[in-house]
């Protein structure tokens, strides 16, 4: 079986709005998504359980890879929601670790 995968085509993102409307699709996050990165974060920390908090839930000790497509283009355009990503996916592992749980999240960058 293939590690999951969530490619995210940056290209779609162009301020925070889009940037929830892109993961939001991409990862069907609930009704209630506070369109924050404290509610990505949120939904994403429990990754490996059928909370409801996104239509995606990986195995327990797999990792899920965001690829971010179109990522060169991104990083000029939109470098604080690039940092976002990056620090939230962090944050997102380290909260995990922090409660002796293993990470989840992965990062790929891809023209």
């Amino acid at each position: 079986m293939n590690p999951p995968v969530v490619k995210i085509d940056c290209s779609l993102i162009t301020d925070h709005d889009t940037f929830h409307n892109v993961f939001d699709d991409a990862f069907g996050f609930p009704g209630f998504y506070g369109r924050n990165m404290n509610a990505w974060i949120d939904c994403l920390t429990s990754l490996d359980e059928d909370d409801g908090m996104r239509s995606i839930t990986i195995l327990p000790g797999q990792v899920l890879t965001i690829q971010l497509e179109n990522y060169k283009d991104f990083k000029a355009r939109c470098p604080a929601l690039l940092d976002d990503i990056i620090e939230c996916s962090a944050f997102v592992n380290w909260r995990r670790i922090e409660t002796g749980e293993p990470s989840v999240l992965a990062l790929s960058f891809h023209d």
